[in-house]
C-alpha cells in the first residue's frame, strides 16, 4: 500500500499547481502603478495560458490574463484602452462564458461611466441576453435599472416584459421580474400591476433569492390597495417558510420578525381579529428572540389585550416588556396602558 500512499500524495500535489510566473509578476507590476509592464505580463500569460493541464486550469489562467489585462488599464485610468480589451475578449473564450460576459458586462460599466449612454447600453443588454445564466447578467439588470429609471422608464419597462418571455427558463428570469415589478410600481405608479408581477416570483420561481422579498412587498401593496386579507394571506405564505427552514436547516428569511409584527396588525386593525392578533405578536419573542422588534410586538400585544379588556394581561405583557428590554422605547409610551388598568409597577 505504500505505493498507493505515495502515489496519492503526488496526485494532490499536482492538483493545485501554483500560479503562473507571468500572471504573478502582472499583479505585482499592478500593484506597483507599473502598468505597461503589467499589460506586457498579461499578454505573455495569454500566449502560454492555453498550455496549462488539466483544461480547467488552462481556462482560469487564460481568464484571470484576459481579465487582468483590463483590470490593469482600469487601475492606470486607461479607461478607453480598457473598454476595447474587455470588448475584444469575447471571440476568444467562446467556451467560456463567465469571462466573456464579465468581459461585456465591466465594458458597459466603464462606457456608462463615460457617458457613452448607447454603447454602454449595448453592452449591458447583451450581457443580459447573451449570457443570462451567468451571475454578472443580474448585476447588469440591476445597472440598466438604475441608469434607466432616470431615463426613460416606460421604455426600459417595455424592453424587459419584451424579453421576459423568451427568458423565462433562464437564471436571470426571477431578477426581470423583481426589475420590472420596481419600475412598475415607482415609475409607472401601477400598484395592482406590480403586485401581481411581485406574486410571479415566489410562484414561478420558488428557489430565487427573490421570492421573501417578493412576498413582502406584494403584501405591502395589497394593503396599501385596501386589501388586508390578500395581505394576511402573503404574510403567512413568508412566515411559513420559517418551518421549511427549520426542517431543512436552511436560512431564515430576514422579512420574518418584520412579517409577523406586520400580520399582527393587520389582523387587529384591519380585520378586526383581536384573537388572531394577540397570536401573532406573542410568536414574535417566542420564534425570534434576537429580534429587535421584540419590544414592539410586546407593545402591540398590551395594546390589543387592552382592546379586549384584558387587565391582567395587559400588567403581564408590560412586565414582560420591561424584562425584555429595560430601555424600551415603549415602556414610557406604554404608561397609560398600566395607569388605565392598575398595573403595579415592579419592586
Amino acid at each position: 500500500m505504500r505505493w498507493f500512499a505515495l502515489a496519492l500524495i503526488v496526485l494532490v500535489g499536482c492538483s493545485a499547481p501554483a500560479t503562473m510566473s507571468e500572471l504573478k509578476t502582472a499583479d505585482t507590476r499592478a500593484d506597483t502603478g507599473d502598468i505597461d509592464g503589467a499589460v506586457a505580463a498579461y499578454r505573455v500569460a495569454q500566449t502560454k495560458c492555453g498550455q496549462l493541464k488539466p483544461a480547467r486550469r488552462a481556462q482560469a489562467a487564460c481568464s484571470e490574463a484576459l481579465l487582468g489585462e483590463g483590470e490593469a488599464l482600469e487601475r492606470g485610468r486607461r479607461t478607453r484602452a480598457a473598454i476595447e480589451v474587455y470588448l475584444a475578449i469575447p471571440p476568444r473564450v467562446a467556451d467560456d462564458p463567465m469571462t466573456a460576459s464579465t468581459a461585456v458586462y465591466r465594458a458597459g460599466e466603464l462606457l456608462l461611466r463615460e457617458g457613452k449612454i448607447v454603447e454602454a447600453w449595448t453592452a449591458l443588454w447583451k450581457t443580459v441576453t447573451d449570457w443570462p445564466d451567468e451571475p454578472v447578467a443580474a448585476d447588469a439588470l440591476r445597472t440598466l435599472l438604475e441608469d434607466g429609471r432616470k431615463r426613460d422608464p416606460h421604455a426600459l419597462a417595455e424592453q424587459m416584459a419584451k424579453i421576459l418571455t423568451p427568458l423565462a427558463e433562464t437564471q436571470v428570469a426571477d431578477n426581470l421580474v423583481w426589475s420590472l415589478a420596481d419600475l412598475t410600481e415607482h415609475e409607472l405608479a401601477n400598484l395592482a400591476g406590480a403586485r401581481a408581477l411581485y406574486d410571479r416570483i415566489p410562484s414561478d420561481y420558488a428557489s430565487s433569492g427573490l421570492r421573501d422579498d417578493a412576498r413582502w412587498h406584494a403584501a405591502r401593496i395589497s394593503r396599501a390597495l385596501g386589501d388586508p386579507k390578500g395581505a394576511a394571506e402573503r404574510l403567512r405564505a413568508l412566515l411559513n417558510t420559517r418551518e421549511v427552514a427549520i426542517g431543512a436547516g436552511s436560512y431564515f428569511s430576514i422579512w420574518l420578525d418584520d412579517a409577523q409584527l406586520e400580520l399582527g396588525k393587520i389582523l387587529r386593525d384591519d380585520l378586526g381579529d383581536l384573537a388572531g392578533a394577540a397570536a401573532a405578536f406573542r410568536q414574535l419573542p417566542k420564534h425570534y428572540p434576537a429580534s429587535i422588534l421584540r419590544d414592539d410586538a410586546l407593545y402591540e400585544l398590551a395594546v390589543t389585550l387592552a382592546k379586549s379588556r384584558d387587565g391582567a394581561g395587559v400588567c403581564e405583557t408590560l412586565r414582560a416588556l420591561r424584562e425584555v428590554e429595560a430601555d424600551s422605547k415603549y415602556i414610557a409610551r406604554s404608561q397609560p396602558l398600566a395607569i388605565e388598568f392598575a398595573c403595579k409597577e415592579p419592586t
